[in-house]
């Protein structure tokens, strides 16, 4: 009988200890996957953001940005664009945007439309995977390379980065849409142009577009899953450290940041996906026509994350 009991206690001992490990297992599986990228999301529709636009973070971001006096008057000129995702419950977004629809120059950002664009052309075997062309992506996004990026521009050519953005699969560019993102231009002095069909402007994005790429990105939808995360390696950790990035090191200076920017005068832009262990799964995207530009998109984050109720 003390035998049967014995073997009997040995056995919940067992149990219980696999139960321990497959709980602690678990937990890590989740911890895991809460910082892995892309996020491996249920197949879902993900091509507009537009069915997640909540009213609750979209009214409380135009009120935040209107107590700025400046910043309202730009937002009424519709000089100032923005779009935020909240990306906390990934299955349950929240998306809002301010003149998102507001086509504007974007100068070097719609380089990510390269990006896109050579993901494309290796995956079908149009061009050729090498150690140059790679190390010209990374140096396009992650230093903003002018001449990387004329060279990978004058590989692809006009059409082919024109055909990917308007591709029924992206949709990044389109009438529907009063445009989006286009590259119709060498970044140099020289070179031919193809204008957008729209507004005729050589390097344009609008917020909601821009918006959708990132999310297309992170869920893995750009492309294929393996391209998607490629490109999230490609603009992890960029080299130039202004605008978002500048706010973003002092508040959060260990969270992972992939980014995409540009300024030519009195244009200024910005984006940005910010994942972080904590509270912080967003992505963030300013469009700006002021000569303040890099301060006002410096000074973004804080108020974004207030409505973000960030802690």
């Amino acid at each position: 009988m003390k035998s049967s009991i014995k073997i009997i206690f040995l056995l919940l001992l067992t149990t219980c200890a696999h139960g321990q490990e497959a709980g602690e297992a678990i937990e890590g599986i989740s911890m895991q996957n809460q910082n892995s990228l892309p996020l491996d999301l249920p197949d879902q529709s993900t091509s507009k953001l537009n069915m997640y636009r909540n009213d609750s973070v979209q009214k409380e971001l135009l009120t935040k940005l209107k107590t700025n006096e400046k910043w309202r008057k730009l937002i009424a000129q519709k000089k100032m664009a923005i779009g935020v995702v909240d990306l906390r419950d990934p299955e349950q977004i929240k998306y809002a945007g301010i003149n998102d629809n507001e086509m504007m120059y974007a100068a070097s950002l719609p380089k990510i439309a390269v990006l896109l664009t050579a993901m494309d052309a290796l995956e079908k075997g149009e061009i050729e995977e090498t150690p140059a062309i790679d190390e010209d992506l990374k140096l396009m996004i992650s230093r903003s390379d002018n001449a990387a990026s004329t060279r990978m521009i004058d590989l692809l050519g006009y059409d082919k980065i024109a055909s990917v953005l308007r591709d029924p699969q992206y949709e990044l560019y389109s009438e529907k849409y009063n445009g989006g993102l286009w590259v119709g231009k060498r970044y140099a002095k020289t070179g031919a142009r193809k204008p957008d069909p729209i507004l005729g402007l050589s390097h344009a994005a609008t917020a909601y577009q821009v918006s959708r790429f990132y999310y297309l990105m992170v869920s893995g939808r750009l492309v294929s899953y393996e391209r998607s995360k490629q490109m999230l390696d490609i603009m992890e950790d960029p080299a130039l450290h202004h605008k978002f990035v500048h706010t973003l090191d002092q508040i959060v200076p260990n969270a992972r940041i992939f980014r995409k920017s540009g300024s030519w005068k009195n244009f200024h832009s910005d984006s940005v996906l910010v994942w972080d262990m904590s509270d912080r799964h967003y992505i963030l995207v300013a469009l700006i026509e002021d000569p303040e530009g890099e301060s006002i998109i410096r000074q973004l984050i804080l108020p974004v994350e207030e409505v973000l109720h960030i802690n």
